[in-house]
């Protein structure tokens, strides 16, 4: 992987397999992540416990996180990795050490793989090039989460019919529209699933009030549109993915939130008369009783667990095509 940085024109070589944002990866490359993702669930746990035998991955986490840290650990772990997680409460990180000495750190430690989450936008550039390991980018700020839209791609290819989900085409999701409405501004997952999906054939529409969605957002690319009314939306697609308020990150932004809920929550009533045969979709956190109701999360829509178990799944394939050293698509069942 190569980046040219326009002012220095100064090239930064990243190591094979570090997956830093989603426009890194062709159709082709997707393509090759489904198919191994689709192997390593047929293949016996035992042969699976051996592809990563004796590797080191460290998981570098500057905030908070249950379902991508969670995931990418077992992943390791059932791949027959070592894993150490590296937190900024518990670390020399609370000290105030910098991302560059702590990667390096891990590096003279024997990690050959870095899982990082950190609240700045580009961290997993930085990583990636002080440490020159395999990177892979677990969320960066308000920039990207590209393992979270590649395992929405999955789970729309495995419950949308007529879809293959072990492969990706340029048109894999012709005829969808995918809906994704709530705190678009603050949304990596957002960002990522708009630049890949219309890739891959998709429509997506980003829905929201102006101050979570400002009209910049339009630049994502071709295939994305703006539609602030969520009914209108809803009734135009097959797929609803609903984002959490992220309170966290409002900053003195002002939001009527039972105003937000009458305008853009997914509740029973709503679903039924806009979209009744709509994939509901929500990364997670959920908020229940705001950006969706329960009867909704829980209902036979729902896609929810599946994109978690898919985080699963998706996230071994990357661990593997991180430390496979080329071997990556020979994995056979």
């Amino acid at each position: 992987m190569t980046q040219q940085s326009q002012g220095s024109k100064k090239i930064f070589h990243y190591a094979a397999g570090s997956l830093l944002s989603v426009a890194d990866l062709s159709v082709a490359d997707v393509s090759a992540i489904l198919t191994v993702t689709t192997r390593l669930e047929q293949m016996a746990h035992a042969q699976r416990a051996t592809l990563l035998a004796g590797r080191r991955v460290a998981l570098l986490f500057y905030e908070s996180s249950t379902r991508t840290r969670t995931s990418f650990e077992l992943a390791a772990k059932s791949l027959g990795a070592t894993t150490t997680l590296v937190s900024d409460k518990s670390s020399s990180i609370e000290k105030g050490e910098s991302l560059k000495d702590t990667g390096l750190t891990l590096r003279a430690l024997g990690a050959e793989c870095v899982i990082l989450r950190h609240p700045s936008s580009g961290a997993p550039f930085v990583l990636a090039r002080e440490t020159g390991l395999p990177v892979l980018n677990a969320g960066d700020g308000m920039h990207e989460h590209p393992s979270q839209a590649l395992l929405d791609a999955r789970t729309m290819l495995m419950r949308l019919p007529g879809r293959d989900a072990a492969k990706a085409t340029a048109k894999s999701l012709d005829g969808v529209t995918v809906v994704i409405t709530g705190d678009i501004l603050h949304s990596r997952v957002a960002r990522s699933n708009a630049l890949l999906l219309p890739r891959l054939g998709a429509k997506v529409l980003l829905c929201g009030p102006e101050r979570l969605l400002p009209e910049t957002a339009l630049g994502l690319g071709a295939g994305v549109e703006i539609v602030r009314d969520f009914d209108a939306a809803l009734r135009r697609s097959q797929v609803a993915m609903m984002l959490r308020i992220q309170k966290e990150r409002l900053a003195g932004l002002e939001l009527d939130l039972a105003d937000y809920i009458a305008r853009y929550q997914l509740n029973g009533e709503r679903l039924a008369a806009q979209a009744p045969d709509a994939l509901v979709m929500h990364p997670g956190p959920m908020i229940r009783g705001l950006e969706i109701a329960g009867d909704v999360a829980d209902g036979p829509n729902s896609a929810i667990e599946l994109q978690v178990s898919n985080g699963l799944s998706v996230r071994s394939a990357l661990l593997l095509r991180a430390l496979s050293a080329g071997g990556f698509e020979s994995v056979t069942v």
